[in-house]
């Protein structure tokens, strides 16, 4: 079974990054087109401007699919942009496959609509219930229906992820954002994820199911 995790990171500040000029509002250098941070992934936060890596990897915690937003886009809203750049490479001949078995996922991504998104796509939902919607669902009795399915065991994978993280992490410049352009930063994230998957070309392929 291939296991797919997915968790956001936030790279440290840019040594390009620069504060609004006096008397403009936060948030206007991405509303502007005309302002040179407009749509180069840059986005306004307690460090000030920051970018934001949504990854999912396989259950060896190789690189799958990256997107890149703003660091204060929220991770839910960028699900199914990660679910469509996936990628997984079959263990034989044959094109990659664009559903895995399972997605293993964190509280932040428990919702309906990611639920609901994986189920149309015929992919197994690995996310535990948050415990807010748990209390609303319990409180509405039979009309909040049954619990969503939770398989424990598979969850335990989950960690593979932020491993992925730490060692695209040893890369200083996915670590701290230079590029100015966000295409040229997103470039090297596919460099340095490229570089993980060479010096593992030697792997069990039954290595990554359960």
């Amino acid at each position: 079974m291939d296991r797919v995790g997915r968790l956001h990171d936030q790279p440290g500040p840019s040594a390009r990054s620069r504060g609004p000029q006096k008397g403009a509002a936060a948030g206007d250098e991405l509303e502007d087109p005309a302002r040179p941070s407009a749509g180069q992934a840059l986005g306004r936060s307690r460090g000030g401007l920051t970018t934001k890596l949504h990854l999912a990897c396989d259950g060896r915690g190789l690189p799958l699919a990256v997107v890149v937003t703003p660091g204060n886009v929220n991770d839910s809203t960028v699900f199914d942009m990660v679910m469509d750049e996936l990628r997984v490479p079959r263990t034989g001949a044959g094109r990659p496959r664009l559903r895995p078995d399972a997605v293993v996922a964190d509280k932040a991504y428990s919702s309906r609509a990611i639920r609901q998104s994986l189920r149309r796509r015929g992919i197994r939902a690995v996310i535990p219930e948050r415990a807010d919607q748990k209390a609303n669902r319990l409180r509405r009795g039979k009309a909040g229906g049954r619990p969503p399915a939770f398989d424990r065991e598979l969850y335990k994978a989950r960690n593979v992820v932020e491993r992925c993280f730490n060692r695209l992490k040893q890369f200083r410049a996915i670590a701290t954002r230079f590029d100015k352009l966000a295409t040229r930063y997103k470039a090297g994230v596919h460099l340095a994820a490229l570089i993980l998957w060479l010096r593992e070309p030697n792997q069990d392929p039954l290595s990554d199911r359960t």
